[in-house]
């Protein structure tokens, strides 16, 4: 690797100069980088030659748009058959926000200051805090699969991450679930169930003394029920594009209790349960015996029973769909499946007799976490904490006595 002076006259006869940086790049192709100074020529010299050496070097003109790149990784995306909605969602991020954003950059220009100008732009442009931290979270993944590739040298998303967390917690993370907030406290839940009725009283026990995920419930079978045991087994789903498949992860084929309540209800329920080709199937399928919509699900039973056990909020802050926004003005403080699933995870944390005093690695295994770190990421702020000033006391004054 070599820099040398270049000098030429233009044909106005002015005389001009410039630094050039030679260099063979780790493919053996030759290549040059035109500087205007001998000290920046010097500089990227020093720089490229230990990245050349180590084998991560990209030339500029080897690097190819972010465009380019992110149809790239969708594609290696659905090679590696990752979940149709996870597709969906990283497709979303991409032509929504970051192709009209950066996608005429190529992947060599992205650096710190143009990704914090990205986030800058994604929340002036009305895009919420966990949405902009979604849609990094995808471009990190992108310029992972470009660094495969060999498109790019740096992850520089992931290096300003790195950054961060050494800086400290970063003020732009998502705050923690807070109980009623994010998840329904005991009172509402007590409220949600007295007002429950027909086929959604035994969907919504099952919801909240399980924790079971969406998908889990419109995929759970009448052969996943043990009612003489009375416990159900984890063993499919069923996604938002109606394709039934195993549990998300392996801990999530698991095997759950169910409280008295929920069994004497699933007992009534599979009397009336609608029928597939005169089989019972599906525990709470459609009218047909067919699998619900998530959607059909939430706007028909879920904030239908909240609003009739007066756990709201105000349309205009919480919108839930334009037939309870037009008729009522109020809609569901929960306006989400997920949040049963949060109270169940509260209520596995909570000491006795107000919950079930789990501990840590039983909430996983409840829940079908992957690991006890998700637990502890999503819900480790709610496990009760010692007494530590009065434990500190105890031990210091039998310290010095």
């Amino acid at each position: 690797m070599s820099v040398r002076k270049r000098s030429w006259t233009t044909t106005a006869g002015e005389e001009r100069e410039s630094w050039v940086v030679d260099y063979f790049d780790a493919g053996g192709t030759r290549r040059l980088k035109t500087f205007k100074r001998k000290k920046d020529a010097d500089a990227w010299s020093d720089a490229t030659g230990t990245a050349v050496r180590d084998g991560v070097h990209v030339a500029d003109g080897a690097s190819v748009r972010v465009r380019e790149a992110a149809r790239l990784w969708l594609a290696t995306c659905e090679a590696n058959q990752l979940e149709p909605a996870t597709i969906a969602q990283y497709r979303s991020h991409i032509d929504y926000h970051l192709v009209p954003l950066i996608g005429g950059l190529k992947l060599a220009a992205l650096n710190a200051p143009t990704v914090r100008n990205l986030e800058d732009k994604l929340i002036a442009g009305g895009r919420s805090p966990t949405l902009t931290r979604y849609v990094l979270r995808s471009l990190g993944s992108m310029l992972a699969d470009s660094q495969e590739r060999r498109l790019v040298a740096r992850n520089v998303v992931r290096d300003l991450k790195a950054r961060r967390r050494r800086r400290g917690p970063d003020e732009r993370r998502g705050s923690k679930l807070k109980i009623g907030v994010d998840i329904p406290t005991p009172q509402e839940i007590k409220a949600l169930l007295a007002a429950a009725t027909g086929r959604w009283r035994p969907f919504l026990l099952v919801a909240v003394f399980t924790g079971l995920r969406a998908s889990e419930l419109r995929g759970l079978r009448w052969i996943d029920l043990d009612l003489a045991r009375s416990e159900l087994h984890v063993r499919q789903r069923i996604d938002r594009y109606r394709r039934t498949g195993p549990p998300k992860t392996a801990a999530g084929e698991r095997t759950v209790p169910l409280p008295r309540e929920a069994v004497v209800a699933l007992r009534e329920w599979k009397v009336a349960c609608p029928r597939l080709n005169g089989k019972l199937e599906l525990v709470f399928p459609t009218s047909t015996g067919s699998a619900h919509e998530l959607t059909n699900i939430v706007l028909h039973g879920l904030i239908p029973t909240w609003i009739a056990a007066g756990v709201t909020a105000p349309a205009s802050e919480k919108p839930a769909g334009r037939k309870h926004r037009d008729r009522s003005k109020l809609t569901a403080k929960y306006t989400g499946l997920h949040s049963l699933r949060h109270f169940f995870a509260s209520w596995c944390i909570n000491r006795k007799p107000d919950g079930l005093e789990l501990s840590p690695k039983e909430v996983q295994e409840r829940l079908g976490h992957s690991s006890i770190t998700m637990t502890y990421d999503r819900y480790g702020h709610l496990f009760p904490r010692r007494d530590d000033n009065g434990e500190l006391n105890a031990a210091s004054q039998l310290l010095l006595s």
